[in-house]
């Protein structure tokens, strides 16, 4: 499906903290360049006939103020727009609200750099439990996505894109991306321990291998 060694090394993830007047937030940022100019990546992270090629139906009012969901995952409302550079909205899954915000920067005429950040206040012990690989894993998926989607790739077959979820391919994929948010977290402050006991039980979940229930604020990928 594609090569998992070189879209892990291509991915950029970083983990923070930011104190909002509701508290402290934990902050999981992903980001990769694409072989493709603005408009056309804003056009597939916004357009609905689109989005299901790579990522999952989207259904809803999709401008600001409108009401979004994400088929079988999230669903919110956009709270700031700003064509074609960004958007920010709530994602509301799991009975919980946390927010999200895509930021889309040029690189030359045909190159955009493509940067998500997913912010939540999270409960410390869900946090020590499955650590920002929780978010971080899915959204791995959806960047890998739309890697493909932007360099041609025929439209996700749902079917397909399970049974290689389950192949030895699709569990190597996500173990590989539990590391990098292992490396992410360590670098931002977390025991060496407790990072690498959350990345081994946020792979173990996304494997089909862990306890009975997801990570809290799940990210997209979950549900495949």
């Amino acid at each position: 499906m594609i090569d998992v060694n070189h879209q892990i090394n291509t991915v950029h993830r970083t983990v923070g903290k930011r104190v909002f007047k509701a508290g402290e937030a934990r902050i999981v940022t992903i980001g990769q360049s694409y072989d493709a100019p603005l408009d056309d990546v804003w056009d597939a992270c916004t357009n609905p006939e689109r989005l299901p090629r790579w990522f999952a139906p989207v259904t809803g009012d999709l401008k600001l103020g409108g009401r979004y969901a994400v088929q079988g995952n999230a669903s919110g409302t956009i709270e700031r727009c700003d064509p074609p550079k960004g958007f920010f909205a709530t994602w509301e899954y799991g009975g919980e609200v946390s927010w999200i915000e895509l930021r889309l920067t040029p690189e030359g005429d045909e190159r955009t750099r493509f940067e998500l950040e997913h912010i939540a206040h999270v409960d410390e012990e869900r946090w020590a439990q499955f650590g920002p690989g929780a978010v971080g894993v899915g959204w791995d998926l959806a960047v890998m996505g739309l890697a493909l989607h932007l360099g041609g790739a025929p439209a996700v077959d749902p079917a397909a894109f399970e049974a290689w979820g389950a192949s030895d391919e699709g569990k190597s994929f996500v173990t590989a991306a539990s590391e990098g948010w292992y490396e992410a977290n360590v670098a931002s402050g977390e025991s060496v321990e407790a990072a690498r006991g959350a990345a081994d039980r946020t792979a173990a979940f996304y494997r089909g291998e862990g306890p009975g229930h997801e990570p809290e604020s799940a990210g997209p990928g979950t549900d495949a």
